[in-house]
């Protein structure tokens, strides 16, 4: 087998593979960002000076400044709303928090003031952060290429401007310039970016390579068959792009009706006000009770009946190592109804071991020996074939000989000396005749998906050698808690080939098999899903995931060995690469929903009592602040309870 290189492998003397710099928005560069951090530090100066009985000048001045900063970013948006005949919440949550401070309330004004600001400001990170991960895929596909001209010569060209029928060279350890069909030349090419497969692939003339992949050890002429801006890779840009823009607009549950209960509170608060006030009554008691009613009234409590479940949920969550992004994720997480699994990386751990080691009867080596053998003539190839059988052999504490005369032909394998006989190792469809003795061996290990290894010594057959992508101890079990959630049995979507993908999909008890599948083929099934009704969450960690992530209801990205492109497009990260940790997850975005309805309920319950009792009665002011904060308090403390250890889901059979 070749000694290709792959992604995290210093390129060989020559290659030209210049690293290009990760483009990241800076936190504070977003103006959201700065109002926000603003008037949270102001907030916690001014809350001691206010809470002690300091100098009202003092903390009159931070509170007032809290409100500057805090409420600049929302109530422009909130007029913008206004201007365009739409009345939003944060508009009413700036009106709130300055009638509150109008009465005296300015504690309760400028905490709203500050977690509406705060909330603003994490979702303009967010879109940041995504924008970034889009234009850093960019950076997978090489600037320059360089290119064949009819006399023999070469010329290195922007890669953008190579066209349809150009023939270019990837030397040994370059990214492939373009989508194409390669024209002379044999190589191994590490294509887990666009198709996931865990193990680079044999390219020799007539196969496909896509641009942004990274060739081996060998030389390839390709000749460009798309178009730069339609490649493969050009193309996952577009559709992370579009199914950003383009997914559902993403809310929390209360904000459903934010319409309807700003534009009625505000038509009440002003006939709470105008009709006293039209019969006689004195102005200051007219807009005592209207301030009264505004602060009952105001959704405080109804919005805190949202976050503390799902704040909570999501900090429940990060000790257990999954990082949901917002509220909204983890609000959504519970909604799904079907879930899509991709395979390397995923359900598997993403790096190729030894699985089988097969001595012939007549070879007279037992499995130690074949392995030593194996490995020691292995032992100077890169190649992640290599590394396995090498690996193994380490694991077993195995002693390797001293290896001479080393050499790696792509796609074919390498050749040493070792204790002065000749070893080979690698395909057996290239170093072995058809009608070998060894054929049985190499049929059963292929027909469960390993990838059969030959090892011969002085040109004979010796053993066999399987090696696969090793499955996670807890695929199984995620997938039989995943059928109990949803009802329906996960689906596999994979780059890789259909017989290793359906043994794979065999072991775990997944009957819906999709291999073979490009992003765009991935995103094709999700849609297909999506416009059936299905709520769907795809799980997954490579670039060729993302697009599917962005499209799905909502993205889960395992983080150990996660693209750039995945974690940021994902809604969430499983960050200790605990892939039992999805369905609890997805149990605890439920739990959270509930308490989230079960606090709306106890918040409406309050807001209508005490706003029946300023209307029809007398509610006095100091009663019905602490009426409105007794609600939120109560409420606040109820979603509180998922912080609690028992409240991760410990999901047994019996769980639905």
């Amino acid at each position: 087998m070749s000694s290709a290189l792959d992604q995290r492998s210093a390129p060989p003397a020559g290659a030209a593979r210049p690293a290009a710099p990760r483009r990241r928005t800076r936190l504070l560069a977003l103006p959201e960002a700065r109002w926000a951090l603003a008037s949270l530090v102001l907030f916690l100066l001014a809350l001691p000076v206010y809470l002690l009985d300091g100098p009202a000048w003092l903390w009159g001045t931070l509170f007032a400044t809290t409100y500057i900063t805090g409420g600049w970013e929302p109530g422009r948006e909130g007029l913008k709303a206004l201007k365009d005949k739409t009345l939003d919440v944060d508009l009413l949550m700036v009106v709130a928090a300055l009638g509150a401070a109008s009465i005296g309330q300015v504690l309760d004004g400028a905490l709203l003031i500050v977690i509406f600001a705060t909330s603003g400001a994490l979702e303009a990170v967010a879109t940041a952060r995504t924008a970034d991960s889009v234009r850093g895929l960019l950076d997978l596909a090489p600037t320059t290429a360089t290119r064949l001209l009819p006399d023999g010569s070469e010329e290195s060209v922007d890669a953008q401007s190579l066209a349809i029928g150009d023939t270019v060279l990837v030397r040994p350890g370059e990214r492939v310039g373009a989508d194409g069909q390669v024209v002379d030349g044999t190589s191994d090419v590490d294509q887990a970016t666009i198709t996931g497969e865990p193990l680079p692939v044999a390219k020799r003339a007539g196969d496909e390579v896509f641009a942004g992949t990274v060739n081996g050890t060998g030389a390839l002429r390709v000749r460009v068959e798309r178009d730069p801006s339609d490649s493969v890779i050009a193309r996952i840009v577009k559709m992370v792009e579009e199914a950003s823009e383009t997914k559902a607009p993403t809310q929390l549950f209360i904000e459903k009706i934010e319409q309807r209960y700003s534009l009625g509170m505000v038509i009440a608060t002003l006939a709470v006000f105008g009709i006293p006030l039209a019969f006689g009554d004195a102005l200051q008691s007219a807009l005592l009770r209207a301030m009264t009613f505004m602060i009952v009234a105001s959704p405080c409590a109804v919005v805190l009946s949202t976050m503390p479940p799902l704040l909570a949920a999501i900090a429940n969550a990060g000790r257990r190592g999954v990082l949901a992004k917002s509220a909204v994720v983890m609000e959504r997480l519970g909604q799904i109804d079907l879930v899509a699994l991709d395979k390397t990386g995923t359900l598997t751990e993403g790096t190729p071991r030894v699985t089988d080691i097969r001595p012939l009867p007549d070879a007279g080596l037992d499995e130690d020996g074949l392995l030593t053998l194996a490995a020691a003539a292995e032992h100077s190839s890169e190649h992640p074939l290599a590394r396995a059988v090498v690996d193994a052999a380490r694991q077993r504490g195995l002693h390797l000989p001293e290896a001479a005369d080393f050499s790696s032909t792509p796609g074919e394998g390498v050749t040493a000396t070792v204790e002065g006989r000749t070893v080979q190792v690698g395909s057996p469809s290239r170093l072995l005749t058809a009608t070998s003795s060894h054929d049985k061996v190499v049929a059963e290990m292929e027909d469960v998906g390993r990838t059969a290894v030959a090892v011969l010594r002085d040109g004979t057959v010796v053993g066999v050698l399987g090696v696969a992508d090793r499955l996670r101890p807890d695929a199984a079990a995620t997938v039989a808690a995943l059928t109990r959630l949803t009802g329906r049995t996960p689906v596999l979507l994979t780059g890789d080939n259909e017989r290793a993908a359906r043994h794979l999909a065999a072991q775990v008890g997944i009957t819906d098999v999709r291999a073979r599948l490009l992003p765009q083929d991935k995103v094709a099934a999700v849609k297909e899903w999506e416009a059936e009704g299905r709520r769907v969450l795809v799980v997954g960690d490579g670039v060729n995931d993302a697009p599917a992530l962005a499209a799905a209801h909502s993205g889960i990205a395992m983080g150990k060995a996660g693209s750039d492109l995945a974690l940021e497009t994902a809604d969430a990260i499983v960050v200790r690469d605990e892939l039992a940790t999805i369905p609890s997850i997805v149990q605890l975005s439920r739990t959270a929903r509930r308490l989230v309805i079960q606090n709306l309920a106890i918040a409406g319950t309050f807001i209508t009592v005490l706003v029946a009792w300023d209307l029809i009665g007398n509610l006095p002011l100091p009663l019905g602040v602490a009426g409105h904060e007794g609600s939120t308090v109560i409420v606040g403390l109820n979603g509180l309870r998922l912080l609690r250890e028992a409240a991760w889901p410990r999901l047994t059979k019996d769980t639905a």
